[in-house]
């Protein structure tokens, strides 16, 4: 069984027991999610569109650093910043048909 979420702008090809990093979720951890399933398939790998998935929070965190150089050839211009993003990694628990 699998099913296929968005979350964050982003989509995840998700199997129950698996654990990914999304973008920020605002939950304790321990606390369980649910996500809404865009596609999703049964038993019988037959395709359904509805469904949901339930996920459980099991820690936040940030990704590593993201370098932004900017520079003006000839002009002595330069800044540099960097970016941390923070993330949620969750467990998938079920994957529920509608």
């Amino acid at each position: 069984m699998y099913a296929i979420i968005k979350k964050g702008g982003k989509q995840y090809w998700v199997t129950p027991g698996e654990v990914l990093k999304v973008e920020k979720i605002n939950a304790k951890v321990g606390e369980d999610v649910e996500i809404e399933a865009l596609w999703s398939s049964g038993e019988s790998n037959t395709p359904s569109n509805k469904g949901k998935v339930v996920a459980t929070v099991i820690r936040h965190l940030k990704d590593s650093k993201v370098i932004v150089f900017k520079r003006r050839p000839k002009k002595a211009y330069e800044r540099s910043i960097g970016h941390r993003q923070h993330l949620t990694e969750i467990k998938i628990k079920d994957i529920q048909l509608s």
